[in-house]
């Protein structure tokens, strides 16, 4: 069983945000937990395909408005085919198990839900203002305690950061244009902060 061991030897992880824009992304499942994870993957712009032979009431909205693809039906290994990233968020492990083995295969991004030993990649917890992203992880081994930080941190955030990055960017953008010197722009750019 060298997929257990998996999780115990993998090393850190490396953090990154990725632009998911027009990008194939499955998500196999269709209860709460593919929910949420769809309606993270919604504003990333990334093309959420779904496929589960149930779902929730907000997913059946989501296929109405025609903001994710959805395939009510059980998961074939064909599912995966071109996609960028796959979600398994079945509460079967043998089909988590046929999910991840296929993208690992296609050697694809695949996060099994509650599996840290059948995920090559993490969700942290997240909180957002505006272009601020905030994450916190603890590489699986405790979703709920990422949570917990990142609630304690989230309330030293509030929504001025939104106007304050928004403002920074434009300030940004015309000292990139007026100023050559990168030692000033940068001196500049820390002053203001």
């Amino acid at each position: 069983l060298d997929f257990l061991k998996r999780g115990e030897l993998m090393a850190h992880s490396y953090p990154m945000m990725v632009d998911l824009t027009e990008r194939d992304v499955l998500v196999v499942g269709g209860g709460k937990v593919a929910e949420r994870k769809i309606q993270s993957l919604l504003p990333t712009g990334a093309n959420v395909i779904v496929v589960s032979p149930t779902i929730t009431d907000e997913i059946r909205r989501y296929a109405k408005g025609r903001k994710i693809r959805l395939q009510l039906r059980n998961y074939q290994s064909e599912d995966g085919l071109n996609c960028f990233l796959v979600i398994a968020a079945t509460n079967q492990a043998l089909v988590n198990l046929q999910i991840y083995e296929d993208a690992q295969k296609r050697n694809q991004w695949i996060n099994v839900v509650d599996q840290p030993s059948l995920c090559n990649f993490t969700f942290p917890s997240v909180f957002k203002r505006g272009k601020l992203t905030i994450s916190v992880s603890t590489e699986g081994a405790s979703p709920t305690l990422a949570k917990q930080i990142r609630q304690e941190i989230e309330s030293q955030f509030g929504d001025e950061y939104e106007l304050l990055l928004d403002i920074t960017q434009e300030l940004r953008s015309r000292l990139q244009w007026e100023i050559n010197n990168p030692k000033l722009r940068y001196q500049l750019m820390k002053e203001m902060v």
